[in-house]
C-alpha cells in the first residue's frame, strides 16, 4: 500500500507538536526545579539574530497549519503570535493539534499534484503538493522543531535525543 499524503503529513505534524509540547512539560518542571523565571526560557535563544523559543514554536504551529491549509486548499486557524508563557505556548500547540485533528484524509489524499506557491516578499516559490510537502513542509516544520529542542537544552533543560523523537509504536 503505497503512503498517503496524509499519512506523509498531518500525523506527522501531530506527533512533532506532541513531542514539543512534552519539551515545554520538561521545560516547566525544569524552571520550577531551578527556581529559573520560565520567561528566560521563553526568550532564549541560540543567536541574536534567531527568534526565541517562542517564535520557534509559533512557527512550528505555522509550518504544520499552513501546510495543511495549502494541501487541502482550505483555511487554517490564525493565531496572534503574542505568546509570551509556556502555558500560553501550550494552548498554541494544543490549539493547532486541534485543527490538524479535524483535516480528514479526504481532504488531503489527491494533492500530490495540486499546485503550491508561496509569497514570503520576493521568494514565491511554485511546488507540487508533493514536492511542497516533501521538500519544503516537513524539512520547515522539522527546523523549527529542532531549533526549539536546541534552545531549551542550550538552557540546561534535562532533555536528549529520546525526548525528541518522542515515543514510538513497535
Amino acid at each position: 500500500m503505497p503512503l498517503s499524503m496524509y499519512q506523509a503529513s498531518v500525523p506527522v505534524f501531530i506527533r512533532g507538536l506532541n513531542v514539543l509540547a512534552t519539551l515545554l512539560e520538561k521545560a516547566a518542571a525544569h524552571a520550577q526545579a531551578t527556581g529559573i523565571d520560565p520567561s528566560q526560557l521563553v526568550n532564549a535563544r541560540l543567536a541574536p539574530d534567531m527568534y526565541p523559543l517562542s517564535g520557534q514554536i509559533q512557527r512550528t504551529s505555522d509550518a504544520s497549519k499552513f501546510a495543511a491549509q495549502r494541501l487541502t486548499q482550505g483555511e487554517a486557524p490564525k493565531f496572534a503570535d503574542n505568546e509570551t508563557t509556556l502555558e500560553q505556548l501550550q494552548q498554541r500547540i494544543a490549539n493547532t493539534i486541534a485543527y490538524l485533528e479535524s483535516v480528514t484524509p479526504d481532504q488531503i489524499d489527491g494533492s500530490e499534484g495540486r499546485k503550491v506557491t508561496l509569497s514570503f516578499g520576493e521568494f514565491k516559490p511554485e511546488f507540487q503538493g508533493d514536492d511542497y510537502l516533501l521538500t519544503f513542509a516537513l524539512p520547515n516544520f522539522y527546523f523549527h522543531v529542532t531549533t526549539a529542542y536546541g534552545i531549551l537544552r542550550q538552557a540546561g533543560v534535562p532533555i536528549g535525543k529520546m525526548d525528541f523523537l518522542g515515543p514510538y509504536s513497535q
